[in-house]
């Protein structure tokens, strides 16, 4: 498994990044100033995240995405560990807003994260569609914090 952070050319993960954040000027927000990471193995594309500063002491994960292949295996939480890392000696803390769902709440639970805020309407007041995880339609933002050090 390698993991590599992409500078240039970060359009061309935008397949995956849509799997995350399905809407691409949303996604347009925030990947030019993000540092995006790509997973490997097997020399294949796997996974992609991209990570923003919040502040001097705070960054958010804004997008995590693993190919739904190859999703359950373990490539999502590599990913997660490895950023967390790399900012440890830089940020205190890591964010993540996401849809409210069982799965996904999970997931980042057993990465580390816990509740920390939510914002009222953020998928109905933000997004041109009505986006549904596990036939659940998305309203608020749930955001999760991880503490890095």
């Amino acid at each position: 498994m390698t993991i590599k952070q992409i500078t240039e050319e970060k359009k061309q993960f935008l397949d995956l990044l849509l799997l995350g954040d399905e809407q691409e000027s949303m996604i347009d927000r925030y990947l030019d100033e993000g540092d995006l990471f790509a997973l490997y193995d097997d020399d294949y594309l796997k996974a992609v995240c991209v990570v923003t500063q919040v502040d001097n002491r705070i960054c958010e994960l804004k997008n995590i995405a693993v190919y739904e292949q190859f999703q359950g295996r373990g490539y999502g939480t590599a990913l997660i560990g490895y950023i967390s890392e790399h900012y440890r000696n830089r940020y205190e803390t890591m964010l993540v807003g996401t849809g409210e769902t069982p799965s996904i709440m999970s997931f980042y639970r057993k990465c580390g994260f816990e509740p920390s805020h939510r914002i009222p309407h953020f998928f109905t007041d933000n997004y041109d569609h009505p986006m549904f995880e596990e036939g659940v339609q998305l309203v608020d933002m749930v955001y999760l914090k991880k503490q890095l050090r």
